[in-house]
């Protein structure tokens, strides 16, 4: 076996004046991130979206393998043709997928099978799972890594004064026919990524957090 290489780690002391106020800054920046269904038709520069996939690419990983694929669609036909897919599926789980208790979870958030905002978004981020490497090696703890990725790129969208939201119609796998993918490549997120419309609504129901005292142990 080859011996691991190892570099001095020369940000372990990165000076940070006030490390409380910065990260109070952080947070209050997070707690304003809403999910949103309304988006304005607004640009939104190629390189922005770059700039937002880098940052989900500093992502920790299983044995550093990456397994994320971020494809941005703006292609007014291809959104197009992702937003009938998800409509049909969405139909069937309102219609006859969801059991009653999910449907009652979902009053409150005002969601349906329509899903204007796939067209109206200038991008859709789908965010794919690889099950192998591109060169068939093993990946580890998938679902783990691309989740991670997933939330750095929220975030770094919230700090450039992007909205998203995280749409996960099921089972997703006309994603990778529509994107023309390869088999080992799964779908797993699909962001909607712009800015939101000037009459934007949220629902009240999704800006409610638990107290820290509920999802906070410490022994």
């Amino acid at each position: 076996m080859t011996a691991p290489r190892f570099v001095p780690f020369v940000d372990r002391h990165l000076p940070v004046p006030d490390a409380a106020t910065a990260v109070a800054a952080f947070e209050q920046a997070l707690r304003r991130r809403r999910s949103v269904r309304q988006f304005s038709d607004r640009p939104v520069e190629r390189s922005l979206l770059e700039a937002l996939v880098r940052c989900a690419h500093t992502a920790p990983s299983g044995a550093n393998k990456q397994p994320w694929r971020f494809v941005c669609v703006q292609d007014p036909a291809i959104k197009a043709r992702i937003r009938t897919a998800a409509e049909a599926e969405e139909r069937e789980f309102y219609g006859r997928r969801a059991n009653d208790e999910w449907r009652r979870d979902l009053e409150p958030l005002g969601t349906d099978e329509h899903k204007e905002f796939l067209t109206v978004a200038p991008w859709l981020v789908v965010v794919f799972q690889l099950t192998k490497t591109d060169d068939g090696g093993q990946v580890y703890y998938l679902k783990e890594s691309v989740g991670l990725a997933c939330g750095m790129f929220l975030a770094a969208a919230q700090l450039a004064g992007l909205a998203t939201l995280t749409h996960t119609p099921s089972p997703m796998a006309f994603l990778g026919e529509i994107l023309g993918r390869p088999a080992h490549e799964r779908p797993f997120l699909l962001i909607p990524v712009g800015y939101a419309a000037d009459a934007c609504e949220v629902p009240v129901a999704a800006m409610q957090r638990r107290p820290l005292s509920e999802v906070m142990v410490v022994v």
